[in-house]
């Protein structure tokens, strides 16, 4: 794969780089946001970027913003030292696919990379739809009647595992074991903020309450859309 890692601690970027580089993969390196964000929207195309969330110039988050602007799907991982339920939602409103708080293992890592590309290009599963809510997972394209909707590579995974089930319940650990690469010692709890994420994309803009919460269970998709 071709990897783009934009992180300003040198030490832990060459230590990237070279773990990377090891594994096969081509590493391309930014020390700052300026220099990240030039080579996020022209140096591609890459496989998977690392963002650092705290940079010199822009930071983490609006890089990612600007890489989705630009219509890029590239999957992110942001890397950051902050940790909590609100940084990682920040993270994925600004559109990151996954989220790893420092300190890491580069095992950790390295199977968080791989998943992240496996879901990049997972096997056509078919286009899904609920009501005017239409999911082609293969093209990695949601849309709501004529509006597209851009969804990162998580956000698309739940949403797929809860339409590939229209008005049933699936529990947050289905979810979990259905969308995460290694959900063991994952807290369920997190798929939370990633529905929380769809709702915002998928049902406030329209006025909907497609994804509907059951209590003591996780969630069910409404068939209608609605």
């Amino acid at each position: 794969m071709r990897i783009l890692v934009v992180e300003d601690e040198e030490g832990l970027a060459e230590s990237l780089r070279r773990g990377l580089s090891a594994d096969g993969h081509r590493v391309d390196v930014a020390h700052d946001g300026h220099r990240g964000l030039d080579l996020a929207l022209a140096g591609g195309p890459y496989d998977v970027v690392l963002l650092d969330l705290m940079l010199p110039g822009p930071g983490g988050h609006e890089i990612c913003t600007r890489m989705r602007a630009h219509g890029d799907t590239t999957p992110v991982l942001m890397l950051t030292a902050r940790d909590g339920e609100h940084d990682e939602a920040e993270g994925l409103d600004s559109g990151a696919d996954d989220y790893l708080t420092k300190p890491f293992s580069f095992m950790v890592l390295a199977a968080r990379i791989r998943a992240l590309a496996r879901r990049a290009g997972t096997p056509d599963r078919g286009t899904l739809q609920a009501g005017d809510l239409v999911l082609d997972p293969q093209g990695r394209r949601c849309r709501r009647g004529d509006r597209d909707i851009e969804l990162t590579a998580r956000e698309l995974g739940v949403l797929a595992c809860l339409m590939e089930q229209p008005g049933r319940a699936v529990a947050k650990q289905d979810i979990l074991d259905e969308v995460w690469e290694t959900p063991h010692g994952i807290d369920p709890n997190i798929v939370e903020v990633y529905v929380s994420s769809l709702r915002k994309k998928i049902d406030a803009p329209f006025g909907r309450r497609s994804i509907r919460t059951v209590h003591g269970t996780g969630y069910r998709m409404a068939p209608d859309g609605g």
